[in-house]
């Protein structure tokens, strides 16, 4: 599709978000959005006729790209079939959403609650392991985010928490494996996931291993920075789980559908959690939808005994027939071999030669279309591009990247001192090719602020 021109109808547009729409995250009168006027694939362009390559996959969940017509088309069916209907009845795209997500979920979670997002999916994963187990306790790791409702934002671990952190939900933070800026002097991955699982049975001990019901792992942390664990770390903790009658949670939120190569992340690592959260991708965030996979003991608690928890537009109909028709064309056209091998052979490659050129950038990891680069000040040092979380003027390193990439033709994914490379996973060599070109205009701006 070509971006047509419209300015006239562009500040209309604005005009009327910056009159009455309340974006999230955001001190109201210090921002200035994007009048968005249309996408398609991995595009979308605004109403001046400036188009960019999407680094960014809208939050991280168009992994089909934008207007899929074959998802645009079952949304549009299912709208002419059954709009709506309450979630206590059996509806075909309700039952064939849950019955295609759970072949691909790993172990035994063959049962889907449905839920309108993931911070939600979170929040119900909680409960469950607290019934389960009648314990009051989550464990989680700092450098990590799980949402933006009450009890799944004091489980994440990242200044998102500070503002709404009432310190009574029953959350323990704990630190992760993260070679790069480890806090267990390690030198290797082995020595980062020997300590880190020490780390965390020791936290479990002084906690009371009585008093923990779950803990809660994105099973490769996103906004936080996209930190892969080492190998025997995931098992690590499922064992931990096992030895202390722990609920074991993983976040897929992010992750999941393709995202890093595999259906799921926990595939990379060949660990089954007890219950696992999605969204995003489920349906590439065309209508809103997460979820929690239920394993056969946790659902066996609520076989004769009710669970107390519910949402009015739970497996809405709309949704859940757009998931089944993007897991189909995940399915169909190859999009998790294609976030696979274009990662591997494009992006991956891609992003290490840019390192090795440009001081300011300090670390590059990830898998499939699922990437971050550290940006520092200094390599000897690590001394980040910015401070933590920064704002203002002392992030001013970070806005002159983030303008540089917009400016090439990249809407780029900035959080703190870092630039996330998470393009949708249907992106093409060539797409990803022009994504790094930009990438590399951009990081000579970062250069001008290293030692």
């Amino acid at each position: 599709m070509t971006p047509q021109t419209d300015p006239q109808a562009g500040a209309a547009v604005k005009a009327a978000d910056r009159a009455h729409v309340f974006h999230s995250w955001s001190a109201q009168d210090l921002i200035d959005p994007l009048a968005v006027a249309g996408a398609e694939g991995s595009y979308f362009w605004d109403y001046d006729g400036n188009r960019y390559l999407d680094f960014t996959s809208g939050l991280v969940f168009t992994n089909i790209g934008y207007q899929h017509p074959k998802v645009v088309a079952a949304i549009q069916e299912q709208a002419a079939t059954l709009t709506t209907f309450a979630p206590a009845f059996a509806v075909e795209a309700r039952s064939e959403a849950a019955r295609l997500i759970a072949e691909r979920t790993p172990g035994d979670l063959d049962k889907i609650f449905f839920t309108n997002g993931g911070a939600d999916a979170n929040e119900h994963a909680v409960r469950m392991a607290r019934l389960h187990t009648g314990r009051p306790k989550v464990l989680s790791a700092y450098r990590s985010y799980h949402g933006g409702t009450q009890q799944a934002v004091n489980i994440t671990g990242d200044p998102r928490r500070w503002a709404s952190d009432s310190g009574s939900a029953g959350v323990v933070h704990f630190w992760a494996p993260f070679l790069y800026r480890s806090r267990f002097y390690a030198e290797t991955e082995q020595q980062e996931c020997e300590r880190a699982l020490e780390h965390l049975e020791t936290t479990i001990a002084f906690e009371g291993p009585g008093t923990i019901a779950a803990i809660v792992l994105e099973t490769i942390p996103g906004t936080a920075g996209i930190m892969v664990p080492p190998r025997g770390y995931l098992t690590g903790v499922r064992d931990l789980c096992d030895k202390y009658g722990i609920v074991f949670v993983l976040d897929e939120v992010m992750a999941g559908f393709g995202r890093t190569g595999e259906w799921f992340a926990a595939d990379l690592f060949e660990v089954a959690p007890d219950l696992m959260t999605f969204a995003k991708g489920v349906n590439s965030g065309y209508v809103p939808l997460g979820g929690v996979a239920i394993s056969g003991k946790i659902a066996e608690t609520f076989g004769k005994r009710p669970y107390p928890g519910g949402l009015t537009y739970s497996g809405h109909p709309l949704a859940c027939a757009a998931a089944v028709a993007t897991i189909n064309v995940m399915a169909e056209e190859g999009v998790v071999a294609n976030a696979a091998v274009v990662g591997a052979q494009v992006i991956e490659p891609g992003l290490r030669e840019l390192a090795e050129r440009h001081p300011s950038v300090g670390d590059v990891r990830g898998v499939g279309m699922f990437w971050a680069l550290e940006l520092v000040r200094n390599r000897e040092t690590r001394e980040p591009l910015v401070p933590y979380n920064a704002a203002g003027e002392a992030n001013a390193p970070m806005a002159a990247f983030a303008a540089a990439a917009k400016a090439n033709g990249l809407w780029p994914f900035v959080n703190m001192n870092r630039t996330h490379v998470v393009p949708p996973c249907t992106v093409t060599e060539a797409e990803a090719k022009e994504g790094l070109a930009a990438l590399d205009a951009a990081l000579a701006v970062a250069d001008e602020y290293t030692a």
